[in-house]
C-alpha cells in the first residue's frame, strides 16, 4: 500500500520479504522473517482486525488480504504452477547469493516468475495507488514482488494449519497468539 502510494518502502522491509521469499525450507517462521520484530507491522495490523477495529483498517489492505487469501488457495490446487514457482524461486535464490535479495535483477526475476505463474488467473489483484509511481517499471516490479511474497506467506501459513475460516472462527485464539509474539524481542 505505501509503495502504490509513495513510489517508495523501506529497503529493510522489502528484503526481509525478499529474504522470506526466497527460502524455500524454513525451520519456524521467527526465523524466516529474521525474528519477530520484522513483523510488528503485520501483527499490529491482525490484532487491529481480530480485535474488531475494522473501522481503523484501510480496505485497500484488506481487499489485498482477501486477495493474496484467494491466490494462495488457487496455487494450492495447482500443481504444475506450483512446480514453476519453485524451480523459478530456487533460479532466484542462487541470484540472490550472488549479488543480495533486493538486488534489481533478481527483483525482476521474481516480478516475471509472478507475472508468468500467478498473474496468468482469472483474479488479478489490482493495486491502487499514484499512478505516476505505479507506472514506474522499478516501482511495479517491487509491487509483484512484495504481492508474491504476501502469497507465499499465505501459503506457509496455510501449510501450518492456518485456513481462512480461521480468521472468523477462532478470533480469540489468534489474538492471544498474536499478542504472545508481540511480547517477544
Amino acid at each position: 500500500d505505501q509503495l502504490a502510494r509513495t513510489g517508495t518502502v523501506p529497503v529493510e522491509q522489502l528484503r526481509v520479504a525478499m529474504v522470506a521469499l526466497l527460502e524455500q525450507n524454513p525451520s519456524d517462521a521467527a526465523a524466516l522473517y529474521q525474528g519477530t520484530g520484522n513483523l510488528r507491522a503485520g501483527i499490529e495490523f491482525l490484532e487491529r482486525l481480530l480485535g474488531g477495529e475494522r473501522r481503523a483498517l484501510s480496505t485497500e489492505v484488506m481487499r489485498y488480504a482477501v486477495n493474496v487469501l484467494y491466490l494462495q488457495r488457487r496455487l494450492q490446487h495447482d500443481p504444475a504452477n506450483r512446480a514453476r514457482i519453485y524451480a523459478g524461486i530456487a533460479r532466484a535464490a542462487e541470484q540472490a547469493a550472488l549479488f543480495s535479495p533486493c538486488h534489481d535483477n533478481v527483483l525482476a526475476n521474481l516480478a516475471q516468475i509472478y507475472q508468468d505463474t500467478l498473474g496468468r488467473y482469472s483474479l488479478r489483484i489490482q493495486v491502487r495507488g499514484e499512478s505516476g509511481y505505479l507506472q514506474q517499471p522499478a516501482v511495479a516490479t517491487r509491487v509483484r514482488c512484495l504481492l508474491f511474497a504476501a502469497i507465499r506467506s499465505a501459503v506457509l501459513w496455510h501449510q501450518v494449519g492456518g485456513r481462512r475460516w480461521h480468521l472468523f472462527v477462532h478470533r480469540r485464539q489468534l489474538l492471544e497468539r498474536l499478542r504472545e509474539l508481540q511480547r517477544r524481542p
